[in-house]
């Protein structure tokens, strides 16, 4: 199969990024997902779009931070065609964060209630998607992070964030084909809690990010804040089945997306369809 320019960027990048991870690194975890669900939604389109996910994740430790790298490999139905087609887009979206734990730098606590860590964190987001609107989304993001004391983890984070990206349709819907959106702050929150119910081993996962407003977007139109949150209750099957814990792991999740990307309105004022998703998923992950 022959990739295109940018998906070979985007092979690249997890490259580039995994190669100091494993080098030095204390701990990793790094898993094979698939996720898939019927009622996804693409701004301006009305129809419910059928998703297949692949998903990539490795998180990795070093003496001093840790390392974030996920690619999801999102396959549409033919509700949210490719480009020149009738079959469903195929979207790449890759996200890196990377943490500096401040008191393992400076050999000094900083735990104070709760909080048993306070990190920076930085990295970036890209993506790709061979629709017409053709976006080529690359996001900058640093910021502290606060990590909590809890069985597994909880880290909340502020994040300064600038984007610039790609439109594809030209005018009269994208007057700009490329612009850099305002500087906006993002709170993002992630965790992954195991536990058990009884006899069954238990993992309530996910990440909820909220996003101010980014200023104008391709056609001049104020963008609004965006929520975006996926979460997955998993049974760790290998544990219960074959007790190798944290192998292989099902369950079910839930997307919860308004104002997708920062949309809202047309420029006319009316309000745009497929903005906002509500959607359950079934969820798998092999780890190795």
């Amino acid at each position: 199969m022959k990739l295109s320019p940018r998906c070979r960027t985007l092979f690249a990048c997890c490259a580039l990024a995994l190669a100091p991870a494993a080098q030095a690194a204390t701990w990793s975890d790094t898993f094979i997902g698939y996720r898939y669900g019927t009622g996804f939604r693409e701004p301006t389109n009305r129809e419910e779009v059928e998703k297949h996910v692949l998903q990539f994740t490795h998180a990795s430790g070093y003496s001093v931070g840790q390392n974030f790298l996920n690619l999801d490999v999102l396959q549409s139905d033919d509700k949210d065609p490719a480009s020149g087609g009738d079959t469903g887009a195929t979207e790449f979206y890759l996200t890196y964060r990377h943490q500096v734990h401040l008191g393992k730098l400076f050999d000094q606590s900083l735990a104070f209630g709760p909080v048993k860590e306070v990190a920076l964190t930085a990295g970036f987001d890209l993506n790709t998607k061979n629709t017409r609107f053709a976006p080529r989304k690359r996001l900058l993001v640093v910021g502290p992070t606060l990590k909590f004391d809890v069985p597994g983890f909880l880290d909340v984070s502020l994040l300064y964030g600038r984007e610039w990206n790609h439109c594809g349709l030209g005018s009269p819907a994208c007057p700009k084909s490329e612009i850099a959106f305002d500087p906006q702050l993002m709170l993002s929150v992630a965790w992954g809690i195991p536990f058990e119910a009884g006899p069954v081993p238990l993992k309530f996962q996910g990440f909820l990010n909220y996003n101010s407003e980014k200023g104008k977007d391709y056609a001049g139109v104020s963008t609004r804040p965006e929520t975006l949150m996926r979460t997955s209750l998993m049974v760790d099957v290998g544990q219960m089945v074959a007790g190798k814990k944290n192998t292989f792991l099902m369950g079910v999740g839930y997307e919860y997306w308004r104002n997708k990307f920062g949309n809202h309105n047309y420029a006319n004022g009316n309000t745009k369809p497929g903005i906002d998703t509500t959607t359950p998923t079934f969820q798998m992950e092999l780890h190795f």
